[in-house]
């Protein structure tokens, strides 16, 4: 019940102007400055520079150029051309060339087929470089077209992608056999979205069953899946039953969000494993921020303490 109340209440102040105007002014500007324990920076050359101390600590990384739900045509070809720019950066820098993306962004709220071929674009220049790029999973109104577009691309020849699925959706499940059968990389998620109880488990240890039931079915059948948690009892259960169907640590890896569990990365390294830390940048930032903090209420008190040393 609290872990619903915290995603309600987050989600709800994710929206306001007024605080997302506070945070922009005193989030970002110092690199100890609040925000900066979950978002790498503002700019590409920040997260550029974060992915490269990331990389000298023996971790993998993807970058995600933070913003959603743009609302024009005009808008949504814009962060397709800075998708464009940050994969020349990414080149030119020298890192892991690994993006994460979400179809919001690139126009899924105005045209379905703009989308397609904005997100064909971005793969006709990454994909020849040699990158990987993965489909972020929205909430739920958003599921069944984001893999439709994703298959449609995928059918299209386009095979250095993947997509991401979450255990809280009832759905999921089905979903996961949809994209194994096509052969296709799925990153799995708890699903960070306050979502109703028609289409998503409210309780917590459904969503961890749930998550757990997927996790062997990717360990076992998947291709080259990426167990995106923070949770030690899922990452034990992963461990384990890849040692008991002689499941190798290079045929899957873990996947941490920036900033948190340093300690279990570094473990999980020293054990041969591939952990790949996801870097979100950008100046739309504050939705992101709000659902990190929803997901994990302890963080209040940080924030606060920052936001209080900041202004004061």
């Amino acid at each position: 019940m609290l872990d619903r109340a915290s995603k309600t209440f987050f989600h709800l102040i994710a929206q306001s102007t007024v605080l997302k105007k506070l945070a922009s002014r005193y989030g970002m500007r110092k690199p100890t400055s609040f925000a900066r324990r979950f978002i790498a920076g503002e700019t590409v050359g920040e997260a550029i520079a974060a992915a490269r101390a990331i990389e000298a600590r023996g971790l993998a990384q993807t970058l995600d150029y933070l913003g959603e739900s743009v609302a024009t045509l005009a808008e949504a070809e814009a962060a397709t051309r800075q998708y464009l720019d940050i994969i020349d950066a990414v080149i030119q820098a020298g890192i892991g060339k690994n993006l994460s993306l979400k179809l919001t962004q690139i126009g899924l709220d105005v045209d379905k087929a703009s989308t397609i071929d904005n997100l064909r674009k971005i793969l006709d220049r990454a994909e020849p470089a040699g990158f990987f790029v993965r489909v972020d999973m929205e909430n739920s109104p958003y599921t069944e077209v984001t893999l439709e577009i994703f298959e449609t691309l995928w059918q299209q020849g386009y095979r250095h992608m993947g997509v991401v699925l979450q255990s809280a959706l009832y759905r999921s499940e089905d979903d996961l056999r949809r994209i194994t059968a096509l052969g296709a990389r799925i990153r799995l998620v708890k699903g960070a979205y306050q979502e109703p109880k028609s289409v998503a488990y409210q309780k917590k240890e459904d969503v961890d069953a749930a998550y757990a039931r997927m996790v062997k079915a990717l360990i076992t059948s998947g291709h080259y899946p990426a167990i995106a948690t923070h949770d030690p009892a899922m990452i034990d259960l992963a461990r384990s039953w890849a040692a008991e169907h002689a499941v190798g640590p290079d045929r899957f890896e873990f996947q941490m969000l920036h900033g948190i569990r340093r300690d279990l990365q570094a473990k999980l390294v020293g054990e041969r494993y591939c952990v790949r830390v996801y870097i979100p940048f950008g100046r739309e930032w504050f939705p992101y921020f709000m659902r990190r903090l929803g997901e994990r209420p302890a963080n209040i008190a940080f924030v606060l303490r920052g936001l209080t040393s900041e202004t004061g």
